[in-house]
């Protein structure tokens, strides 16, 4: 029999006039402290990763994870009853989400004022997903694809069966629903050993990869043209056969925060948790 001590700390109903536990509640902060227990997660100093607007006091409804906290996605989670959202990448257009990036900005302001009509919360979680073990990012992308048995220790480098640039190509759009992506290379090259970044490590990372690993294909969300990309030529010019496919930052990345939905539902069984997809921005002619 449960003691006085339990019973008062748990909310009941009744059925049948039976005592049935109802739904624990939730704090921003205890999702957070969750999320940290599970995943094992140590602090890191100076990160992005803090709370964008709301208060970790506050009660939560439910729980949506995502790329980019757009206009249209707050709308999307306030539809679906919920009040946290938890994103990848930054809300107030810079990395560290100023709002003195830009003086005066009265794109932030009003989204900032959208924001707090919902009572909505957003925590970035972009420095403590990639420190998950498996990188929530780079394994939910291995997952989409199918790669997942793949996926070892450096998770960078995954060596798959080998098929053609062009059958690479069409399965990356296919799983990633991506209409239109970059590549330099050969199409009817063989492709077998791949070097995986999503997102935008920058060029030193990426030449580092290439010169290190020597993958056939190197596939990144995107790159600066000035370094990767210069590379890419040259070491071409002198015989190297190593492919580049740039999908897009988003769309690279954003599967890991699909992931990243799978990964937490477990761990609050009492809590609605989603996610809403990354719509690709551009338009292409």
């Amino acid at each position: 029999m449960l003691g006085f001590g339990v019973l008062s700390t748990l909310s009941f109903t009744l059925k049948d006039g039976l005592p049935i536990p109802m739904p624990r509640s939730y704090t921003v902060k205890d999702i957070m402290d969750i999320i940290f227990k599970e995943g094992e997660l140590s602090p890191i100093p100076n990160t992005v990763d803090t709370l964008k607007s709301g208060t970790s006091d506050q009660m939560v409804t439910g729980i949506v994870s995502t790329m980019f906290a757009t206009l249209p996605v707050i709308e999307e989670a306030h539809n679906r009853g919920a009040n946290f959202i938890i994103t990848h990448e930054p809300t107030y257009y810079n990395h560290a989400d100023s709002i003195h990036f830009v003086e005066n900005n009265q794109v932030l302001k009003q989204k900032m004022a959208v924001l707090e009509k919902y009572k909505m919360v957003v925590w970035r979680f972009h420095d403590y997903c990639h420190t998950l073990k498996p990188d929530a990012i780079s394994y939910g992308f291995a997952q989409k694809m199918g790669w997942e048995d793949s996926f070892s220790a450096n998770q960078r480098i995954l060596n798959i069966p080998s098929l053609s640039l062009k059958e690479l190509i069409q399965q990356l759009k296919a799983q990633l629903n991506i209409k239109h992506l970059r590549f330099i290379g050969d199409i009817q090259a063989s492709c077998s050993k791949i070097g995986l970044i999503p997102g935008a490590a920058g060029g030193q990372g990426h030449i580092s990869l290439l010169e290190t690993d020597k993958p056939d294909v190197l596939i990144v969300g995107e790159c600066p043209e000035w370094e990767t990309v210069e590379y890419l030529r040259d070491s071409r010019f002198f015989g190297n056969k190593v492919s580049l496919i740039i999908l897009g930052h988003g769309l690279s990345e954003a599967v890991g925060m699909e992931y990243f939905a799978d990964w937490l539902k477990p761990k609050l069984p009492d809590m609605k948790i989603s996610y809403i997809p990354f719509q690709d921005p551009f338009t292409w002619i």
